[in-house]
């Protein structure tokens, strides 16, 4: 009889999970374990709600599918893997890596302790297409810019078969916490209608990846950039959770691109998407300071406003600014927004307000449901232009511009700032600027713009040039 540990961390699935599959080849009797670390990975106010329903599902696959049971545990992981070990007899542990600096340091101190102990230790990829440290340029260093990065990866992307667990080992009874005991969920329940958009879980994912092979996928490329068309994928929380394998994703576009009549571009344009989140995390490993350090040093010398109650205004969607207003009321309300509109209210955020590109990564990590620490400091950084393969200083995005061109009858703006409904849709956009604004402002409850936008980009372009004179 031989006993090992699972230990489950950002990849609660059970099929296309290589460290489930080789633990349940391998052993007789296994420990499902998940691990609440706060300490290094606690998850942000939005992804709490998630966690809570994800465990849930983990919890009910096991059971129906594997005849196993979830254990859950809150703590410290090291103390934790060392109680089961001992008083189980468990004389080997697998798990899938994770790639956030904090869990790599943690990861390492774990496999040393346990190796020492004479404990087999295995770890997998179940996250990524490439890990990071596989990809380097001609001169064997690492990629900047993504265009080589990805045009480099991209040559090695080959569906791999699916592990398929055949055994059915023997689950060990060990003591497990009541979920509701980590009071995941919001007290206040601002998460209601999470549950009209979002079913986490490894289903959920399923429905969600073939709902967008089916119905999105084809004028993709096109359509994504309209966010009242509702044409992305929707798979990102899923991805961070590891309830869905990038593998799976690389097998289900296989029949589409077979088919004579596919749009091949926007399947490859779908794909240099998950580049970028690939990109993202060599990005943090390479650099692990990105979350909290410009990459361009000349940026530390950048002279950030950051007025509260500027802030304030652009988190609670009240900036008079439609599109802005439309994409941070759909956060709030869905724990999402579209990708077009992220860059709008980055763009208005650091380059508008000038306010510390870092005070919008933290509240996109508390309000997203998909917020990987990676792909988040990564793409804040690029639209505030301080960071790898950033974008240029003088893209400064119009926020009426991008709204006209990309909601340009108003669907978005109307669904997510209802006060705004009756205007017309050539004033929808920025009803300042009619003849009649001020008529037009005694009728809605809606604030007039918190700066002047052309104003606001005379002074952010100055700042920038400054910067090039350092």
């Amino acid at each position: 009889m031989s006993k090992a540990m699972v230990w489950f961390r950002q990849d609660l699935r059970l099929s296309d999970n290589p460290a489930l599959f080789e633990a349940c080849s391998q052993h007789s009797h296994i420990i499902p374990l998940y691990i609440l670390d706060v300490k290094n990975s606690a998850p942000g106010s939005a992804q709490a709600w998630w966690l809570h329903h994800s465990l849930n599902a983990l919890q009910k696959s096991f059971a129906t599918k594997l005849g196993l049971k979830l254990i859950l545990r809150q703590g410290n992981p090291l103390e934790i893997i060392l109680e089961l070990i001992n008083s189980f007899s468990i004389k080997a542990v697998y798990w899938n890596r994770c790639y956030e600096p904090r869990m790599i340091e943690r990861d390492k101190k774990i496999k040393a302790r346990l190796e020492k102990m004479g404990i087999e230790v295995r770890s997998f990829n179940a996250s990524l297409l490439n890990e990071p440290w596989t990809i380097r340029n001609k001169n064997g260093d690492f990629f900047k810019v993504f265009t080589p990065y990805w045009k480099t990866a991209r040559a090695t992307l080959f569906p791999q078969p699916m592990q398929e667990i055949r055994t059915r080992p023997i689950g060990i009874e060990a003591v497990s916490d009541n979920i509701l005991d980590w009071k995941l969920l919001p007290t206040l329940n601002w998460a209601c209608q999470f549950s009209h958009f979002w079913t986490p879980g490894e289903e959920g994912a399923q429905q969600k990846l073939t709902e967008f092979i089916d119905q999105h996928l084809e004028h993709y490329k096109i359509n994504r950039d309209f966010p009242e068309k509702n044409a992305t994928s929707r798979l990102s929380a899923h991805l961070h959770f590891g309830e869905l394998s990038l593998q799976s994703i690389l097998r289900a576009l296989e029949p589409a691109k077979n088919n004579p009549l596919c749009d091949l571009a926007s399947v490859e344009h779908f794909l240099s998407e998950l580049g970028w989140r690939e990109f993202s995390y060599y990005l943090l490993y390479h650099f692990p300071t990105l979350p909290y350090k410009n990459f361009r040093e000349d940026f530390d010398a950048f002279p950030w406003q950051n007025d509260e109650a500027l802030l304030i205004s652009w988190q609670k969607g009240m900036t008079g600014y439609p599109i802005i207003d439309a994409g941070m009321r759909e956060l709030w309300a869905t724990g999402y927004m579209h990708n077009r509109v992220r860059m709008i209210v980055a763009s208005f955020l650091t380059k508008g307000l000038f306010i510390d590109w870092r005070l919008g990564a933290e509240w996109f990590l508390d309000t997203l449901v998909d917020a990987d620490l990676a792909n988040n400091s990564a793409s804040w950084q690029w639209v505030a232009g301080c960071g790898v393969d950033a974008a240029p200083y003088f893209r400064i995005f119009n926020p009426v511009l991008q709204s006209k061109k990309f909601d340009p009858k108003g669907i978005y703006i109307r669904r997510w700032v209802p006060e705004l409904h009756a205007l017309e849709n050539d004033l929808i956009h920025a009803p300042w600027e009619t003849d009649n604004s001020r008529a037009i402002y005694t009728k809605i409850n809606y604030p007039e713009p918190i700066i002047q936008h052309s104003e606001a980009r005379i002074q952010a372009l100055h700042y920038y040039h400054q910067l090039k004179k350092k």
